[in-house]
């Protein structure tokens, strides 16, 4: 039977407008008005007063991912299960194969994590942690699978691969028309300041964010960007947390070359005092790169509002207190990530729109439009129009909710925003055309597909 979702506010990043959405199968048929001899033979939602935002798309998440001497608390069936009650109908994680190890060994362990376990669609990214004839050669084949964006880091010794091997990668996605997203810390320095607190006995949480300072992360994303050029390569800045390498990216773009950031919910609104919370709570809040300060905060709201920030994913990475709790005396074992899938839509309407920061148009651009272009999956997905899949998020903008550990479906026994008061709610979540989600009650699970990508569009 055909859907009708009827007297919404439908929103686009060229702006919103009241409209009738009626729904077809799996597919969008039409948005505008929608005639009573159309309407007869649909089932009808009275969405009025609501905000119809395309279904939400998190380019950044780890589950089920081996990290620390441990394996993080949600798997692709908890963890999309998070995101899909958040109002995500999309996630692209990414497949770490190990040093030594194939791109098609580990997107053939990614598919056994994921395949028949997801509650919203799915993709990967492809780790590159290592760099030889072997990996190059199978780029090819990877775009034939339909994954066509690479991870790398400038980071962390079992993921790190050196300039070298970078540039090269580069020169690769040049010639295939991939994307690289890479982590930007200086090793070196972290390492340095790691072993300066270790040996003054600082092992708090307290000392986290001051081995991983802003200078370390504007040293690597200025490094990367010059790398870049040099390759004649568009290239994603994830999760960039500060205002220092936010000026990085703005004297690259200067230059002429084209440069895409990514940031988190937590760079927008929590600072490092976190880490000084007592009786170890500061753990909770240990994720790579540290929370910064307000001012930063304060800048990349900004940034996000006049589009130097493109998208706004999660890096959802999550762990239980007990696992946290591993790092009790030496904050370097303290596993780092943070849950976030679950609260990414409704903290950035709250904080963002609600607060007049963002528009709601903006909103619809970064969590949904954007990273559909960037990452080849547009048009089916990221917007509201004839022939897209059905994915559409009902945000009722009225009234207010209230964030707590005890309500959530991650696999978590804590959150980072315990006791936050959030403007409105998600009513409704359409995955292609089925309702999944209502009134916070998942519906249906398990019903996500593998999502075959094309090139970046942008």
């Amino acid at each position: 039977m055909k859907k009708l979702l009827r007297g919404g506010f439908v929103v686009t990043p060229r702006g919103s407008r009241r409209a009738d959405v009626l729904l077809d199968g799996e597919k969008i048929a039409q948005v505008g008005h929608i005639s009573p001899a159309e309407a007869k033979s649909a089932e009808v939602t009275d969405v009025s007063g609501c905000y119809l935002f395309p279904g939400f798309i998190d380019a950044h998440t780890h589950f089920d991912l081996d990290v620390c001497n441990t394996t993080t608390a949600d798997d692709f069936a908890s963890g999309t299960r998070s995101a899909i009650r958040g109002g995500t109908t999309t996630i692209i994680d990414f497949a770490c194969p190990n040093k030594g190890e194939t791109l098609a060994y580990g997107l053939d362990l990614w598919h056994k994590k994921a395949d028949g376990k997801c509650s919203c669609d799915y993709g990967f990214h492809m780790t590159i942690d290592d760099w030889n004839e072997g990996i190059e050669g199978e780029l090819d084949d990877m775009f034939a699978a339909g994954i066509t964006s690479f991870k790398m880091y400038l980071t962390y010794p079992a993921m790190m691969i050196g300039d070298e091997a970078i540039f090269h990668a580069l020169r690769e996605m040049k010639r295939l028309g991939g994307i690289v997203g890479v982590h930007c810390e200086n090793a070196g320095m972290i390492d340095a300041l790691i072993a300066e607190k270790k040996a003054a006995g600082a092992l708090s949480p307290a000392s986290h964010p001051l081995c991983r300072p802003a200078e370390a992360e504007a040293e690597a994303v200025g490094r990367l960007l010059k790398l870049a050029r040099v390759a004649d390569v568009p290239v994603m800045i994830v999760h960039l947390s500060t205002a220092a390498a936010l000026r990085e990216v703005e004297a690259a773009r200067g230059l002429g070359q084209k440069v895409f950031v990514e940031t988190c919910p937590h760079y927008l609104l929590l600072d490092d005092s976190r880490y000084s919370l007592p009786d170890f709570a500061g753990a909770r809040y240990v994720c790579a790169p540290p929370l910064r300060k307000k001012l930063d905060n304060e800048r990349l709201w900004k940034a996000l509002a006049d589009g130097e920030i493109q998208t706004v994913s999660t890096d959802h990475c999550s762990f239980t207190l007990a696992q946290k709790d591993a790092g009790r005396g030496d904050f370097t074992k303290i596993p780092g990530g943070m849950p976030g899938v679950e609260t990414r839509g409704t903290l950035l309407f709250t904080y963002g729109v609600a607060a007049g920061r963002i528009t709601a148009e903006r909103m619809a651009d970064v969590l949904a439009e954007t990273p559909a272009k960037l990452y080849g999956l547009f048009p089916r997905k990221g917007v509201l129009q004839p022939g897209a899949d059905a994915d559409i998020v009902v945000y009722d903008p009225r009234g207010t909710s209230c964030i707590t550990a005890a309500d959530q479906a991650a696999n978590v026994d804590y959150a980072p925003y315990e006791g936050t008061q959030i403007a409105g709610h998600i009513a409704e979540v359409y995955l292609r055309g089925t309702c999944v989600v209502r009134e916070g009650k998942i519906l249906h699970d398990r019903n996500g597909q593998y999502l075959h990508r094309g090139k970046c569009m942008l």
